[in-house]
């Protein structure tokens, strides 16, 4: 999947923490959180050389590409994600819960593409959850379609909160 859907995600994800932690949206707290989320989704990609992530993190990318980390694989792992939470773990508790949600929806997401992730890494197996006819190409109408069902959720949930 693209950058922009993974900084969907990250957005509807860091707002679905916003509701659970009873933070009001108009504040400079769910700011914060609502900015980690669109960064934290697509980090998982800082593994893929030439993507956004890769370029902002280009001496981490770099680090990657010399251990030979291909694609979906390490990063996009469970192992690297709880490595992540203990990194984590002293950020406040909203940014801490907003940033490893966010990282999380990466590989779910990834989840759907045709390639499948590695998410028993070091483990060889790639996992996906739809057959290949269903699957999702990177970049194709269909990931297009979910991108924009995505910021239709994002747009939504903060006024669904709302009590009169």
């Amino acid at each position: 999947m693209l950058q922009k859907t993974h900084s969907a995600a990250g957005l509807v994800v860091a707002e679905m923490v916003l509701i659970y932690e009873d933070v009001a949206f108009l504040s400079w707290e769910a700011a914060g959180a609502i900015l980690l989320g669109c960064l934290a989704g697509p980090l998982a990609d800082v593994d893929k050389q030439g993507s956004t992530m890769a370029k902002i993190l280009f001496p981490l990318s770099a680090l990657l590409k010399v251990l030979k980390v291909r694609h979906r694989t390490l990063t996009h792992s469970l192992l690297f994600m709880l490595a992540l939470l203990l990194l984590t773990l002293p950020l406040p508790p909203l940014y801490f819960l907003v940033f490893m949600a966010a990282y999380a929806s990466h590989p779910l997401i990834d989840l759907l593409n045709v390639n499948g992730v590695q998410l028993f890494w070091p483990l060889p197996w790639k996992i996906r959850l739809l057959p290949k006819y269903l699957a999702v190409d990177t970049g194709s109408a269909g990931e297009t379609a979910f991108q924009w069902m995505l910021v239709g959720v994002g747009l939504w949930i903060p006024f669904s909160n709302i009590t009169f």
